[in-house]
């Protein structure tokens, strides 16, 4: 056993029963031991700072007093695990000593809420060294006489938004200091350890086997909602995974060109037809660490030529592009490739005519795959550290939507998600531009107006000379006919209690 092991093995655990995975709050330890060491690496940081981290919040719906389901403040979570709100969290950069700070709560708490647990009950349950009220943080951190307080402040490269920085009445006291954290946890997540792998590789077997089970229960006149309620169901009931890791995509038919479908506006609502393609990108998550999976097939279980033709095209850039990745390739290298294969294989289909060198010098590769190739996952579904400080994005179209343009690193999570999509407005555009209308078969192209499209999404981990794939779903061709006439070793949609 190695001294990881160790480690874990004495540390209390998250853990959900029944054959929910182990999750040892020294996976947490860890994380904060290598953000105290990337910081005493780190320029700026003098002795004696202190990190100082706040969790998220419980937030009701609007003006109501209905709660919405708490989902823990990523940051937060990456360095504490701590499942309730309204906490803050202290670290001492020089001694790696780390202190939690949880609610004082009011005695009407053990009437509706349940018990009242004192400090040392969160002390034991997170293995931390120390518990304090969030009432008494200005006086404890008085006493600890820290050079400075570092906060987090950054921007998410995917959404723009700023996160958001630990603040608290009195904290005008303090020294701060909101521009060293940021980028250092933000390189500490971009690379897993092994005990994150092991949960990664967990949330991708159970989302993997919800695939399955969705696979072997979709047919003609169901509708679409009823296939996210299923993998939503097997999700929580098998793997104990009461949030997913982002609004599920159910996409049939034209509805499977909507990028991301399944929102408020479109909600799954859609009755699934016989010569339908679906296009199923969920992913569960558990104690906060994602899954991305999308599985492409049709509805009937039985593929036509075009459908055939469409997803072995997108199956072949999946397969060139995994067995390319290995620690110092470059991701926008890597979404080039997706894309030249793809306009090989549409030559072949005779839907385009002409050199693909000169259909990648006019972005004709966009038009069919317009968003980026893939992106990091770990606690995020899109995960922080795609774009550092002296990495731009690409001004082109399709790389201009990649989430990550840095060189591919040893320990990185990534999705492989190339497709092939058949978006009206898009080919109009490019039919209206002689730069690309002058490879395009028009008379081909029209039969595939209103299919939809394909999408083949993975997760590996990088590792030293290759990847490992996470993802263990049916992706050729035969395999899924195969497994979706295989009624014989059906899933039950309705999990029972015993195996």
């Amino acid at each position: 056993m190695d001294q990881h092991s160790n480690m874990a093995a004495a540390q209390p655990v998250y853990w959900l029963g029944k054959d929910t995975l182990r999750v040892s709050a020294a996976l947490f330890a860890e994380n904060r031991r290598r953000l105290c060491c990337g910081l005493k690496d780190k320029d700026g940081v003098e002795p004696r700072s202190l990190v100082l981290l706040q969790g998220g919040e419980q937030k009701q719906r609007f003006c109501t007093d209905t709660d919405l389901l708490f989902r823990q403040e990523s940051f937060f979570h990456w360095a504490f695990g701590v499942t309730e709100p309204d906490c803050y969290g202290s670290i001492d950069v020089d001694s790696g000593k780390s202190i939690l700070f949880v609610p004082k709560l009011p005695e009407s708490y053990a009437t509706w809420m349940g018990e009242i647990f004192p400090k040392e009950h969160f002390k034991e349950k997170y293995a931390v060294d120390e518990v304090q009220y969030v009432c008494d943080i200005v006086d404890v951190l008085s006493d600890l006489s820290a050079a400075a307080l570092l906060t987090l402040r950054g921007q998410n490269t995917d959404s723009g938004s700023i996160c958001r920085e630990a603040s608290f009445e009195g904290i005008s006291r303090f020294q701060v200091n909101n521009t060293l954290l940021h980028p250092v946890i933000v390189e500490c997540r971009l690379t897993k350890t092994d005990m994150e792998l092991e949960v990664l590789r967990y949330t991708n077997r159970i989302s993997s086997e919800a695939h399955k089970m969705i696979m072997k229960h979709v047919k003609p006149g169901q509708k679409e909602y009823e296939m996210e309620s299923l993998f939503q169901h097997y999700c929580y009931a098998k793997g104990g995974m009461r949030h997913t890791s982002y609004t599920c995509i159910c996409g049939t038919g034209n509805n499977s060109s909507i990028l991301h479908y399944g929102h408020a506006g479109a909600p799954n609502e859609k009755t699934i037809a016989a010569g339908d393609m679906c296009l199923f990108d969920m992913g569960g998550e558990y104690y906060c660490y994602s899954s991305d999976i999308t599985c492409s097939f049709p509805a009937t279980g039985k593929f036509t030529p075009d459908q055939r033709a469409v997803y072995e095209a997108v199956l072949r850039s999946s397969r060139a592009v995994m067995a390319a990745i290995k620690p110092g390739v470059k991701w926008t290298d890597m979404h080039r490739m997706a894309d030249r294969v793809h306009l090989e294989e549409l030559v072949k289909m005779g839907m385009l005519s002409g050199s693909v060198e000169d259909m990648l010098k006019v972005h004709l590769g966009s038009v069919f795959m317009p968003h980026g190739l893939g992106h990091l996952l770990g606690i995020d579904v899109h995960d922080v550290g795609g774009y550092p400080e002296g990495v731009e994005r690409v001004d082109e179209p399709g790389l201009r939507s990649l989430r990550m343009a840095r060189l591919v690193q040893e320990r990185m999570v990534l999705t492989v998600e190339p497709g092939i999509y058949f978006i009206n407005h898009l080919l109009d555009q490019a039919l209206a531009n002689p730069a690309q209308s002058c490879f395009i078969n028009n008379q081909v192209l029209a039969r595939f107006r209103g299919f939809g499209g394909v999408r083949i999404e993975d997760d590996i981990a990088v590792t030293a000379d290759g990847i490992e794939l996470l993802t263990c779903v049916p992706r050729t061709v035969e395999d899924i006919e195969e497994f979706m006439a295989d009624s014989a070793k059906t899933f039950s949609p309705v999990v029972s209690a015993e195996k």
